[in-house]
């Protein structure tokens, strides 16, 4: 996801720096600790009265996380010129990886494959609405995240990977939705959203006067 070169407002780092001499596969494997860990402690007993409940939301939160993260790469190379692009194909893929458990939690999980329940929450239950859209739309950024997929589709690759704003956007959404009052964390992870959706909408500017 969103793995080809924009420009920016400073030369990017060198490619010899220490954090782009970090093997990319490193990364990933990084990145599914939070879930494995997460399922051993579910399995041990370890996640409480509702180990299903903690789990999805675990699961969740890592997604939007990661979302979070794969859109801080762009604003980084923008305002300091640490280019971590090599880095970003990897970040969004694991956001694909851990919405597709999350929902596979849901499923199997908590409704145990029941379909009839699973849709009538998904037509009558906004937030589960909500982050299903979210997951659709990842699955074809995930299917062309792949240097064949960037030469076919040309500039049309751009536009599509674009969608990850709105993907951001609506996990942020199905966040706050999804629990009871307006507790903090959901809070400040829709702020950390809507100011990297700001900054999409002025960073050209921005970038033209920092030249």
């Amino acid at each position: 996801m969103l793995d080809r070169a924009e420009p920016a407002a400073r030369a990017p780092a060198r490619s010899r720096d220490w954090w782009n001499r970090v093997p990319v596969w490193l990364g990933y494997m990084v990145g599914l600790v939070p879930a494995v860990w997460g399922f051993y402690l579910g399995a041990t007993g370890g996640l409480g009265a509702d180990p299903v409940k903690e789990f999805e939301h675990l699961l969740g939160i890592w997604t939007l996380r990661l979302l979070i993260l794969t859109l801080l790469i762009t604003p980084i190379r923008d305002l300091t010129g640490v280019s971590l692009l090599r880095y970003r194909r990897a970040l969004g893929l694991l956001a694909f990886y851990y919405g597709l458990m999350h929902f596979s939690s849901y499923m199997i999980l908590d409704q145990a494959l029941n379909f009839s329940a699973i849709l009538t929450d998904i037509a009558r239950r906004p937030f589960i609405t909500i982050g299903m859209a979210a997951l659709v739309l990842m699955v074809p950024l995930a299917v062309t995240s792949n240097r064949w997929s960037i030469r076919k589709l040309g500039p049309n690759w751009n536009r599509l990977h674009r969608l990850i704003y709105v993907i951001a956007a609506a996990g942020a959404l199905h966040f706050f939705m999804s629990v009871k009052g307006v507790p903090a964390e959901p809070v400040i992870y829709g702020t950390i959203v809507a100011l990297l959706l700001a900054w999409r909408g002025i960073r050209r500017p921005v970038i033209r006067r920092m030249r």
